[in-house]
């Protein structure tokens, strides 16, 4: 085997956690370091994962000469500066997504990239869904043309809570975080840049500041359009359910399932080496290290993607 790649992860909540199983999986993978926002929790995950460090302070860790890459699970807020202060110390970084709230933090990400000529990659895990991926094959293939999606992504989360339901220190976001996904997923499936978007809101909450409801509009060059509806207020089913509408076929993707249009059940279980989407992306990470490439979802690839949420967010705050 060759040397390991030694790691720092820093944010040891929900995802963070999601990683280190991931990581688990992986060959040529060591976790040398976790950063956390509190000393005494962030230990006992250390503890359980056999990390040998943890510390509260992600300069501490990148000070540590054998870390080679950092995967950044903090709150949204801090993706860019910390992104930038990974690349700058001489690491590769894998920052969850969405890589920013603001688009002028993203393009700051882009430039320390190409300054650095670091692996800079964005956790946009719907590329690795192995049910994504699947219907990605096709496409690329030329066997199916989207024409439309529609997708919800529903939560029932009128508190500050992670995916855990533990209290979050930080206020999640409709726009940035979760239409991040859908917004990049579908100009990566429809092989065509969005040329157009719309966005409506509801009402703003009166304590998280942050709007609860949200339906975006999307169409592609190429002539392909989505549907996005977006809610915190769902007291129902959860998660984020995706309908691609094709020139030959109907495909319904709920993370890793997929079925099609008939909700006959596809098997994707030999898409990839794993099930797992957040452990697939982890794995693209490495390989794009050790082979010296641009990795699916890199910075540079994505974005286009905040482009169009600014966009968003400016015709909102209109």
């Amino acid at each position: 085997m060759s040397t390991p790649i030694k790691v720092a992860l820093a944010g040891a909540g929900a995802f963070g956690i999601k990683h280190l199983d991931g990581m688990r999986h992986i060959d040529g993978v060591q976790v040398v370091s976790l950063v956390g926002r509190r000393l005494a929790p962030t230990e006992e995950v250390a503890r359980k994962y056999g990390i040998a460090h943890a510390c509260t302070d992600l300069a501490e860790a990148l000070a540590r000469p054998e870390v080679d890459a950092v995967i950044l699970c903090t709150p949204t807020q801090m993706h860019a500066a910390q992104a930038i202060q990974c690349l700058e110390a001489g690491k590769h970084v894998q920052v969850e997504i969405p890589l920013c709230d603001k688009l002028a933090d993203g393009q700051r990400v882009a430039q320390a990239q190409r300054q650095s000529g670091k692996v800079a990659m964005v956790g946009h895990t719907r590329r690795f869904n192995p049910s994504h991926q699947w219907v990605h094959r096709r496409v690329a293939a030329g066997a199916l043309r989207i024409q439309q999606m529609d997708v919800q992504t529903y939560f029932f989360r009128r508190s500050n809570t992670n995916a855990l339901g533990q209290p979050r220190s930080w206020t999640d976001h409709l726009l940035w975080h979760h239409a991040a996904h859908t917004v990049d997923l579908f100009a990566w499936q429809a092989g065509s840049p969005i040329v157009q978007a719309h966005a409506l809101q509801g009402p703003i909450h009166p304590e998280l500041g942050i709007a609860m409801d949200m339906s975006i509009q999307l169409k592609a060059a190429n002539g392909a359009i989505c549907t996005l509806s977006l809610s915190f207020n769902n007291d129902g089913p959860l998660g984020t359910f995706f309908r691609y509408i094709g020139d030959s076929g109907t495909y319904v993707a709920r993370y890793d399932d997929l079925a099609d249009g008939r909700d006959e059940k596809i098997d994707v279980s030999q898409v990839d080496v794993s099930m797992n989407g957040i452990e697939l992306q982890d794995r693209e990470f490495f390989a794009a290290i050790r082979e010296g490439r641009e990795p699916n979802a890199s910075v540079a690839q994505v974005l286009p993607c905040y482009e169009v949420l600014d966009q968003l967010e400016r015709q909102l705050a209109a």
